[in-house]
């Protein structure tokens, strides 16, 4: 892929580290820019893409942007990009229900347990839409069956999300979930109740109050990632 350095995963450790191997044999330290569990997606001799810093302020050069599991899938590792492929999605005006609005912003101070928002859409004759988009990377066995789950650790900070987008909709605003699923063999989405039983049952019942619930899965480009289509959401 043009732009990232190819190498071979050799370990995970202490959250925000990993230890790669370059094709010339050299063994580096890299930025891990996932604060979950990575369940399932950490697989030692896997192949790795890398993007690279210019700043000389970073302890670590390189970031894990990007991994090929055993089964051929590839999987978006830095959650932070999530927010830059829906934003890119958005103003592309490829997302049907978000389009029509002219102003996107984001991380935007909101609500009354003092989060922000991750794009925040307004201008538009619609009400203002605040979108949390959360990054879906936990793909469960059986693996052919392409069910996601999310969240892949117990989640508190997403339960406050939920309940902000919630009281978004009673303040008469629009409040989207944007599950952003960066793992191609995900076909489709589950609140992850055998992790956070608390999460998916808050899930449900703020949906049932008019919290909207969007999920798109990327697909592998030359540049790297990109949102390529709708996938179901399955709260049953």
């Amino acid at each position: 892929m043009k732009g990232f350095t190819e190498a071979t995963l050799v370990r995970r450790y202490k959250r925000f580290l990993a230890d790669v191997q370059l094709p010339g044999g050299e063994l580096i330290t890299v930025h891990c820019p996932n604060t979950g569990s990575m369940k399932n997606c950490v697989e030692e001799g896997a192949t790795v893409w890398l993007s690279k810093s210019d700043n000389p302020k970073r302890k670590y050069a390189f970031t894990w942007e990007m991994m090929r599991t055993s089964r051929g899938h590839t999987i978006g590792i830095n959650t932070t990009q999530a927010n830059s492929l829906v934003q890119a999605a958005v103003l592309g005006e490829r997302i049907s229900s978000l389009n029509g609005y002219p102003e996107v912003t984001r991380e935007v101070r909101y609500g009354n347990e003092k989060s922000r928002i991750d794009l925040l859409l307004s201008g538009g004759e619609q009400p203002d839409a605040y979108v949390e988009v959360k990054s879906v990377t936990l793909l469960e066995a059986p693996f052919s069956k392409g069910r996601g789950f999310f969240p892949d650790a117990v989640s508190e900070r997403g339960a406050k999300h939920l309940r902000e987008l919630r009281a978004m909709v009673k303040s008469g605003h629009r409040g989207v979930l944007f599950f952003c699923v960066q793992h191609t063999g995900i076909s489709e989405v589950h609140p992850a109740d055998h992790i956070d039983q608390r999460y998916g049952q808050l899930l449900r019942e703020v949906v049932a109050e008019g919290v909207e619930v969007i999920a798109w899965k990327t697909r592998v480009t030359q540049e790297g990632l990109r949102l390529s289509r709708p996938v179901p959401v399955i709260l049953s």
